[in-house]
């Protein structure tokens, strides 16, 4: 892993004018040329194998990804086993983006590990935080899970969510700002 990566992991502010910086574009560029692969693959095999080439993982033949797949760098995600992604996701795994098994993801959601400082004069830096998707979750069509957030085991994230705050195990959220609705079970 390049000392940016690395950096950034651990917690440090990296401005675009930082020397390093480009690092994070040449693995965005193999990962686009993957891509166009992977959002034209045939069945759902070919599109698994060639997100393994992406991630550097190999994903588990329980697992089923619908294309159109978006990712920026893809070798900060890891997929568990009999893991379905429903087609339109964005994931933006500079941070790290860990799913457990057995998850539920559905269409057009986005996942964000990234983001910039609110300062104007320091917003075209990035920082970033890990997300994790606990075993069994639900992320329902539209949401968003944003930097930071860990969703607990057996949890729902109802469609069109912005989840900001880490959801417990078992429970519900919903809206916008994502808030608890309910506990499971």
């Amino acid at each position: 892993m390049h000392p940016i990566f690395e950096r950034l992991h651990a917690g440090e502010t990296v401005p675009f004018s930082d020397a390093a910086y480009s690092e994070i574009g040449k693995v965005a560029a193999r990962t686009m040329e993957l891509s166009v692969e992977l959002n034209n693959a045939p069945d759902v095999p070919t599109a698994r194998r060639i997100l393994s080439q992406i991630t550097g993982q190999n994903i588990d033949e329980s697992t089923t990804l619908f294309t159109p797949f978006h990712v920026n760098l893809g070798i900060f995600t890891r997929i568990g086993k009999n893991v379905f992604i429903n087609s339109d996701c964005s994931f933006l795994d500079i941070g790290g983006i860990t799913i457990e098994d057995e998850v539920l993801i559905g269409p057009k959601v986005s996942i964000i590990t990234e983001g910039h400082p609110i300062d104007p004069k320091d917003r075209k830096s990035l920082i970033v935080k890990p997300i994790v998707i606990k075993r069994n979750a639900w992320i329902g069509a539209g949401a968003t899970i944003l930097p930071g957030v860990t969703v607990g085991e057996n949890s729902v994230v109802a469609a069109g969510a912005v989840v900001a705050k880490d959801v417990p195990a078992n429970t519900v959220v919903a809206g916008v700002p994502a808030k608890y609705t309910k506990t499971i079970g």
